[in-house]
């Protein structure tokens, strides 16, 4: 009997894991924004010491982990399983950092949703007693992920309006049985939704619906009401995407609006020439990892959700004019439980 499930796909835990540190590193680019003060480490440039973008990208995933574990005060030989994944083709840059850190590893893809689905799926280990400790990371890298899903940046193609910016940079978060907060109260895992759009420069407007399914199936299952949070941050909608998201989720019968934010918004302002908002596996990584882990830590928020959304498409599909499926998983995130 699957007693920590509630409703229809909700996981409610009963030994609900710690986040007991978290690290993030980004580009120059995100370096610039409105959250660079919460981020560990800022890259001077896109090359990170490297010799190309996919090394680079490796190498900020595997910054990232070696940060979140000396910042918990433990070594890699502490942690039980790594789960991770990125956007590159067959995970690369995760399965490269993976040889050299010599964790147990679990690879995982699901686009912009990997730190969601990380971070769900190493809860799961620690509240079933298979873990201690894991360590739930992602990345992504502006100039990876265009040379392999859109264009060459030499050829300096226009971006339409609704086109995102994919985020460089990585977030790692470990997590345990531990007594101290936040802790990782409920997941709601997402089904994949795909409402037939193939523009892959709308990507906010593909996933908004999955979003949407995952944020309302969570309020059926718990109980909850956008009131019972201080924050609900899906990622990566961009502007577009967070209005369609918005609109859809008052349509039937909740209005989050008041609390809901999107890391792709967060993370640049205006003046950085992003057009709808941030994008990318990094994205809702480094956001969670640094600005608002900084914000529950310091009690400016005491629960939050975080709903991180993946495109689940392949050069190939879009080539043959398929459709873009889409997923989001939802965390709910608490500073404090009582009795704990």
């Amino acid at each position: 009997m699957a007693v920590n499930r509630i409703g229809r796909q909700t996981i409610k835990f009963t030994n609900p894991p710690s986040i007991i540190s978290t690290a993030s590193i980004v580009g120059p680019k995100e370096g610039e924004g409105p959250l660079k003060d919460y981020f560990d480490f800022i890259l001077e440039d896109d090359y990170f010491g490297e010799k190309s973008w996919e090394k680079a990208e490796s190498k900020i995933l595997r910054e990232a982990v070696k940060t979140a574990i000396r910042k918990a005060h433990l070594t890699p030989q502490d942690i039980d399983y790594m789960l991770a994944g990125d956007l590159l083709n067959q995970i690369i840059s995760t399965s490269f950092a993976a040889r050299e850190l010599r964790i147990p590893f679990f690879g995982l893809y699901g686009a912009c949703s990997t730190m969601a689905e990380s971070m769900a799926l190493g809860s799961i280990l620690i509240n079933g007693g298979y873990a201690d400790r894991t360590v739930a990371v992602t990345s992504s890298h502006f100039s990876s992920a265009e040379r392999q899903y859109r264009f060459p940046l030499e050829l300096g193609n226009q971006r339409p309006p609704t086109a995102q910016w994919t985020v460089t940079g990585a977030g790692a978060m470990v997590l345990a049985a531990a007594d101290t907060g936040p802790y990782i109260t409920y997941v709601t895992p997402g089904k994949v939704v795909d409402m037939g759009i193939k523009d892959a420069n709308n990507m906010g407007a593909a996933m908004a619906p999955a979003a949407v399914d995952t944020i309302v199936t969570h309020f059926q299952d718990t109980g909850f009401s956008p009131g019972n949070y201080d924050l609900i941050a899906t990622g990566d909608l961009g502007s577009i995407g967070k209005e369609i998201a918005d609109d859809l989720v008052q349509k039937q019968g909740y209005n989050i609006t008041p609390v809901h934010t999107d890391c792709g918004i967060e993370i640049f302002d205006a003046g950085q020439d992003v057009h709808a908002g941030g994008s990318g596996c990094g994205c809702s990584a480094v956001v969670t990892c640094g600005y608002f882990y900084d914000l529950l830590q310091k009690g400016r928020i005491n629960r939050m959700m975080l709903v991180a959304t993946g495109a689940l498409l392949s050069t190939t599909s879009t080539q043959q004019g398929e459709s873009i499926p889409c997923i989001a998983h939802a965390i709910t995130i608490e500073r404090t439980i009582p009795g704990r």
